[in-house]
């Protein structure tokens, strides 16, 4: 049996069993959605806890901003720990360790209880670093981009935290969002216990996982991928916090337009992620990634001009939002043509916080040109320079990549 060699370690990687990965994938997509749902119940809240605590926009942003941080941080041990135990401990593990800080705030009333609160709830943020290697781990290189890609429409419990969450607390009550996805977590933690299993053939390191984050850290390739992925789903990220308030200030929108267009900017990446996923499997990652990061520049730049809403603001916004989808894609789809076979979850841990991280520049260096300058063009010419330097990085360190791991798909 031949596999795909890994530049990274020039070893040949084993193809992966794929009967029974359609399970896999959709259990570990549906554990990602939930969780995801949970850690981003602050988000929707922010607003009417503000108003209740009379609370700064500093004050605010915070609690919303540590549930968000600890997720994206925690990424780099939770990728470790599920190399060496497997996502059918790791993934239960997750969701009942996130049920504690979702009930705990059906009781809390105060800012520092709330922060603490967040702190915990951070946890839901992790699972993203366990279904990557899992999936992975289900199918072989050719297939993996578009699996990996799937998985990731799982970050859409986002999307359904704002759409549901103080509809549920207005329609019964205040407890009752808490309560329901409490109750769905500890639903997906049994289902999960019960089907995930092992990928055939996998192999679980020994030792300790802080040596072999230090050993994944060593890695060049992980570096080169934390940046691209900080670009790319950092872009995401960060247009989903502050494009309400952009929208507001630019094109005076009322906050439930800005926040439907918003909505529908963070559906249209995630539904471009698979997209990524599939094209970097027929074409390579690296090719998909050069030209999203060019073309996220060149649309940058046209809005950094401020045109009319409709239609020039908006296919720009949109078009911006379908190429950092696709790119998050391609990027994970690269992690499984480039990481070591043994080590994709540590890598997922630092390349997810990486992507986690990089949202929460772009906001406060946006907030802060806006205040120094009363515009937003500069800081959107910022984003189009890191955008067109991706691209370049990418077709100039990073080419070689799709002529040695090759484009043809593993063969038996």
């Amino acid at each position: 049996m031949t596999g795909e060699r890994n530049p990274a370690t020039g070893n040949r990687t084993q193809p992966a069993k794929t009967s029974g990965a359609p399970l896999q994938l959709a259990v570990a997509t549906l554990g990602f959605l939930v969780n995801f749902w949970a850690w981003a119940l602050l988000g929707p809240l922010g607003p009417g806890i503000k108003e209740r605590l009379g609370l700064s926009f500093a004050a605010q942003s915070l609690l919303v901003a540590v549930p968000v941080v600890v997720g994206s941080l925690g990424r780099i041990p939770v990728g470790a720990l599920t190399d060496r135990y497997g996502a059918r401990l790791v993934f239960p593990l997750v969701s009942v360790a996130t049920i504690v800080p979702v009930l705990t705030l059906t009781v809390v009333n105060s800012y520092a209880a709330l922060i603490l609160t967040g702190f915990f709830l951070g946890i839901g943020g992790t699972a993203f670093a366990v279904g990557v290697p899992h999936v992975s781990g289900w199918y072989p290189p050719a297939r993996r981009g578009f699996a990996i890609g799937l998985f990731g429409v799982g970050m859409g419990g986002t999307a359904i935290a704002n759409f549901t969450t103080v509809r549920l607390a207005d329609a019964y009550g205040d407890q009752a969002p808490f309560l329901l996805v409490a109750a769905i977590l500890a639903g997906y933690a049994v289902l999960a216990f019960l089907l995930l299993r092992d990928a055939p053939g996998r192999t679980r390191p020994t030792g300790s996982p802080w040596r072999r984050l230090a050993d994944v850290g060593r890695l060049t390739v992980t570096w080169q991928l934390c940046f691209l992925y900080a670009v790319g789903f950092g872009g995401f990220v960060a247009f989903s916090v502050y494009l309400p308030a952009y929208l507001g200030t630019t094109y005076e929108l009322s906050a439930a337009d800005g926040a439907l267009r918003t909505a529908g900017f963070v559906v249209l990446a995630v539904a471009a992620r698979p997209l990524g996923g599939w094209l970097s499997d027929r074409l390579h990652p690296v090719p998909v990634l050069v030209w999203c990061f060019a073309l996220v520049a060149a649309l940058a730049v046209v809005q950094a001009f401020e045109p009319s809403l409709m239609p020039v603001a908006t296919v720009a916004l949109l078009g911006m939002a379908i190429l950092l989808g696709a790119a998050s894609g391609a990027v994970f789809a690269l992690v499984g043509k480039v990481a070591p076979p043994e080590q994709v979850g540590a890598v997922t841990g630092l390349v997810g916080a990486a992507g986690g991280l990089g949202g929460f520049v772009p906001p406060l260096v946006m907030g802060w040109v806006f205040g120094a300058q009363g515009s937003y063009s500069i800081g959107l010419m910022l984003l189009s320079d890191v955008a067109l330097a991706a691209a370049v990085f990418t077709a100039v360190r990073m080419g070689g990549l799709a002529r040695r791991s090759g484009r043809q798909p593993v063969t038996a």
